[in-house]
């Protein structure tokens, strides 16, 4: 697990309307341990920490009442509507799993946006999801050293 001293290079942020919600939803759909909430005197949540795996965590928080997650922007603006209706991932995160159809079930069973099913690629296995906001996430598996060589 990381430290204080010792984090990963990248930690993305990302703001949540009800960061409460995304910290329960987060980790019963995706797996994400949260390991830090920071509660704000108006119950707001000003800063939150999840891991993800071995090695990785992410930032999230409310921002204030004039954000707009990614779900609730599209049905207000044409253009976020037509670039959130394709299934690849925009302004997304990209998390290593270690069974991907595993956690595909687990992600669709907890009401995730599938935007892709897993499938094969040139790079492992792979799907597409949105979480609960609209955030949008690619779950990948990599190929065993076996695979790789083929």
């Amino acid at each position: 697990m990381p430290t204080n001293t010792s984090r990963p290079t990248v930690i993305p942020m990302i703001a949540y309307e009800d960061a409460s919600a995304a910290l329960e939803w987060l980790a019963k759909a995706f797996g994400f341990r949260e390991r830090t909430r920071i509660t704000m005197p108006d119950g707001s949540i000003g800063h939150a920490e999840m891991e993800v795996g071995n090695d990785g965590v992410i930032m999230l928080a409310e921002p204030d009442q004039h954000y707009e997650g990614p779900a609730r922007h599209a049905r207000t603006c044409e253009a976020a509507g037509k670039w959130s209706a394709v299934p690849y991932i925009i302004d997304g995160v990209l998390v290593y799993v270690d069974d991907v159809d595993a956690h595909f079930k687990q992600a669709d069973e907890a009401g995730a946006t599938i935007l892709s099913e897993p499938e094969d690629t040139g790079h492992g296995r792979s799907y597409r999801a949105a979480d609960l906001e609209g955030h949008r996430w690619m779950f990948d598996q990599r190929p065993s050293a076996a695979q790789a060589r083929g």
